[in-house]
C-alpha cells in the first residue's frame, strides 16, 4: 500500500527535492540511459566486465540513497528497470538460458539497519523486468560474508581489497543450479570493483563462470 500511495500522492521528489511523485521525469532521465562499460581504474584482478547505466552523482545518487537509506518503496520499479538493462547490457553473445541473476549480499549490520537486503530486493525487480521482455531470469541469493567487514565509504583501493579478501563465500547448496545457464552478478553500485571481482573469485572457486557484472550506477571517476 505504501508504494501504491508514494505513486500517487504529492511528495518531494527523491532527486531534486521538488514537489512531485517519488520522482519527478527529469531526475528519471539519467537512469533510462543506455548501459555502458564502467571498468574501474585501476581494475581489480578477477572483475568480470562491469556495466553500469548512470553516474552516482546528483540525482541518482539521492535516489539510491532513498531506497537504501529511507525505504522509499515507489523507487524500486525504476532502478530495477534500469539494473535490467545493465544485465541485457552485460549478457556475452554466447549467453544461454535460463538467466541467473546473483546479488552482492549486503553485510548484517546494514540488512538489521534497513530491514532488509536492498540489493536482493533489485535484483528481484530487475528479474521480473526481464520476465516480462521474454527472458527466463532468476535470482539466485548464491553467496554470503563469510566473515564481518568494516565499512567501506572513504576506502582506497587498497584498503578495501584488504577489507574485503576472502570475504565472500558461495551456498553450496544452490550453486548446482548453475549447471546450465548464464550468471550475472549485480549490485546497486560500482565504486573500485574491489567487491563485485571479491564475489566473482569466490564464484569462480566454486566452479561458477559468472559473465558479467551489472549496477545500476558507477562513480564518478569510473562512470560511462
Amino acid at each position: 500500500m505504501t508504494s501504491l500511495l508514494d505513486l500517487v500522492l504529492p511528495v518531494d521528489c527523491a532527486g531534486c527535492g521538488e514537489r512531485s511523485v517519488v520522482v519527478c521525469a527529469d531526475c528519471l532521465a539519467p537512469l533510462r540511459a543506455l548501459p555502458s562499460l564502467a571498468w574501474p581504474r585501476p581494475s581489480p584482478p578477477g572483475l568480470p566486465p562491469p556495466f553500469a547505466v548512470a553516474a552516482y552523482v546528483g540525482p541518482v545518487r539521492a535516489i539510491l540513497l532513498a531506497v537504501k537509506e529511507e525505504g522509499v518503496a515507489g523507487l524500486q520499479r525504476p532502478l530495477g528497470r534500469a539494473l535490467a538493462h545493465a544485465v541485457a547490457a552485460a549478457l556475452p553473445p554466447t549467453a544461454v538460458s535460463p538467466l541467473w541473476l546473483v546479488p552482492v549480499p549486503s553485510a548484517a549490520a546494514a540488512r538489521r539497519r534497513r530491514g532488509e537486503d536492498v540489493v536482493r530486493r533489485l535484483a528481484g525487480a530487475a528479474a521480473g523486468e526481464l520476465r516480462r521482455s521474454g527472458a527466463a531470469a532468476s535470482v539466485v541469493p548464491a553467496l554470503r560474508h563469510a566473515r564481518a567487514v568494516a565499512d567501506s565509504a572513504g576506502l582506497s583501493a587498497q584498503a578495501r581489497a584488504a577489507n574485503l579478501a576472502g570475504a565472500f563465500v558461495t551456498r553450496p547448496r544452490l550453486t548446482p543450479r548453475f549447471r546450465a545457464g548464464t550468471v550475472v552478478l549485480v549490485d546497486d553500485l560500482i565504486t573500485t570493483g574491489v567487491t563485485l571481482a571479491g564475489c566473482a573469485n569466490a564464484l569462480r572457486e566454486a566452479g561458477v563462470s559468472v559473465a558479467g557484472c551489472a549496477t545500476i550506477a558507477a562513480t564518478q571517476r569510473h562512470s560511462p
